[in-house]
């Protein structure tokens, strides 16, 4: 028999906590799969979020960091820095990048901090209950917006990808989502593409996955991907959106 396929041997052997249909396991693996192929095994930092990704340095067999709500940026700075022979990336969800940790990461892009940002939008708080998230959109109902975000009343969805993109510090920003086969292949090549950037040194990078959340979006695993399709792209349109 051939082995075709096998888990990353970066892949910790133990079970994710992650709610069923959540995606944040297949960006756990594209990440642990492009480091392996670029021979950074023993040579990457992990700077673990607060969010349902609080837990992610447990799922990785790589040294790593857990950072303060939103910090992550700042502890990889630090990171990199000290140690600008390795590879450094954070991961971080929407709630932690995009709004308490904005500045962190916006300041971070500003100065070409060479390392990555994996940023997993859920357009949700997931951890602490569902509430609307900086990303949530337009008419999306949450625990805090149980009638659907207002404009009038919580402004627009940040769209993360441009506002970095538009930063001259940043190298490379790329958005891609994790609903089905095709765009999960497109996710790992841009994670690839990111980390590249970062080791030839050419300043900040970051990977936007758009992803789901079956249990505070109040869905079925299966229906959430199509929301995710349906809704979500519309409002983040996908692709490299800085660097190539």
């Amino acid at each position: 028999m051939t082995v075709k396929f096998k888990k990353p041997a970066l892949l910790a052997e133990t079970e994710f906590h992650y709610c069923p249909g959540c995606t944040h396991g297949i960006a756990h693996r594209l990440v642990a799969e492009v480091i392996e192929e670029l021979g950074y095994a023993d040579k990457s930092i992990l700077v673990a979020s607060i969010g349902c990704s609080v837990f992610t340095y447990k799922y990785f067999n790589l040294d790593s960091q857990a950072a303060a709500h939103g910090r992550a940026p700042a502890a990889a700075t630090a990171v990199k820095r000290l140690l600008p022979d390795k590879l450094v990336f954070t991961y971080q969800g929407d709630g932690d990048l995009a709004s308490i940790g904005l500045a962190e990461v916006m300041h971070a892009a500003a100065r070409g901090e060479n390392f990555t940002a994996i940023f997993i939008n859920n357009a949700i708080y997931g951890m602490t209950g569902g509430q609307m998230a900086p990303t949530t959109l337009v008419d999306q109902k949450t625990t805090t917006s149980a009638e659907g975000r207002r404009p009038e009343r919580s402004g627009y969805p940040l769209d993360m990808s441009a506002l970095i993109a538009a930063v001259a510090g940043a190298a490379y920003v790329a958005r891609a989502s994790l609903h089905d086969v095709k765009h999960v292949l497109t996710a790992r090549k841009y994670i690839k593409a990111a980390f590249e950037h970062q080791l030839a040194g050419h300043g900040f990078s970051m990977v936007e996955c758009l992803s789901t959340c079956p249990t505070n979006w109040r869905l079925s695993p299966a229906d959430s991907l199509a929301w995710l399709a349906e809704r979500m792209i519309p409002a983040f349109p996908l692709g490299v959106k800085k660097g190539e």
